[in-house]
């Protein structure tokens, strides 16, 4: 992936980038997507032994638009200069530029990478206005539009990230999607860990005055839920979205977190009952002193219950 191209095409339409030698201390780090407090201890190792197998990448004005943590790396190896390719580019194509370094090479995550996407997504579709547009509709598509939509979507810009990054086109729309359609309010709750990403695919199908004042009707709630009190508003109003809220008896976090395992446990033990399956390996005892611990919890919990088995 350290090779990768920028994801603009018309990059190739530009002249090919002058490869130098630059100062560090003359680069500038002026753009938003640079990423300079990483780890790079692994990079350092490869640098140290094999050189800078990749130039960065600086604009006219030495305007670092690619390789923060190649220019980190060897900033704190002690180096003087460094191995630049100069792009000639307007703008928008730098900014892609740095956003594409970002997604390609860069671990992000939630409205870290939402941010990232949908900014490059504005860029793109500037740049490239015949291409197929991201779908930026809160309501869900039907399984017939998906396949449709994606059989004929070949240059949007979901479609050329898709190939540069790994992720698919679905995860790219939706986290789009995420960053253009969410309030202020909501993405402070993301950017708090108060929201994932499942329960804000629903929030955004209200609009962003309402999507503030259903926050404290979700929280705590699980993302079925949240489903139910937005379909609410949406039917009937924030005071429809109250109504349905208290309504819902809440899980606890403890009994919520038994219920993929119990199921599991119980497919398993089903599976081995039915096919008769019998182990005398180093594990039996381990086996079968954690099921007498289960066993022993689970008739306490249902005297706790009130349940008779």
């Amino acid at each position: 992936m350290d090779n990768a191209a920028p994801m603009s095409p018309s990059s190739t339409q530009a002249p090919p980038p002058q490869v130098t030698r630059r100062k560090i201390s003359d680069i500038q780090l002026l753009s938003e997507y640079l990423r300079t407090d990483t780890d790079v201890s692994t990079l350092k190792i490869s640098m140290e032994s094999v050189g800078l197998i990749h130039p960065v990448t600086v604009n006219a004005n030495n305007e670092l638009l690619a390789g923060a943590r190649r220019l980190q790396a060897a900033k704190e190896l002690g180096w003087d200069e460094i191995t630049v390719q100069v792009v000639d580019h307007d703008g928008l194509v730098q900014e892609l530029i740095s956003i594409d370094e970002n997604l390609v090479r860069a671990p992000l995550r939630g409205v870290e990478l939402e941010k990232c996407l949908n900014r490059g997504r504005e860029i793109y579709e500037q740049l490239h206005p015949e291409a197929h547009k991201v779908d930026l509709s809160a309501e869900e598509a039907s399984r017939e539009e998906k396949k449709a939509q994606e059989a004929a979507d070949e240059d949007s810009f979901a479609a050329v990230t898709s190939e540069k990054t790994g992720l698919s086109k679905a995860v790219i729309q939706s986290a789009i999607k995420r960053d253009e359609l969410s309030s202020a309010a909501v993405k402070k709750a993301r950017s708090d860990g108060e929201l994932n990403a499942t329960k804000t695919n629903e929030v955004i199908k209200l609009s962003k005055d309402d999507q503030a004042k259903i926050l404290p009707l979700i929280a705590n709630k699980t993302a079925k839920e949240t489903r139910r009190i937005v379909e609410a508003a949406r039917a009937g109003g924030i005071a429809a979205a109250e109504e349905e809220s208290e309504k819902i008896v809440p899980l606890p976090r403890e009994y919520s977190q038994m219920l993929s395992p119990m199921r599991r446990m119980n497919r398993s033990i089903s599976r081995i009952l039915i096919e008769e399956l019998h182990y005398e390996g180093p594990e039996q005892q381990k086996i079968h002193n954690e099921l007498l611990k289960l066993r022993n919890n689970l008739e306490q919990y249902f005297r706790m219950a009130g349940v008779e088995v």
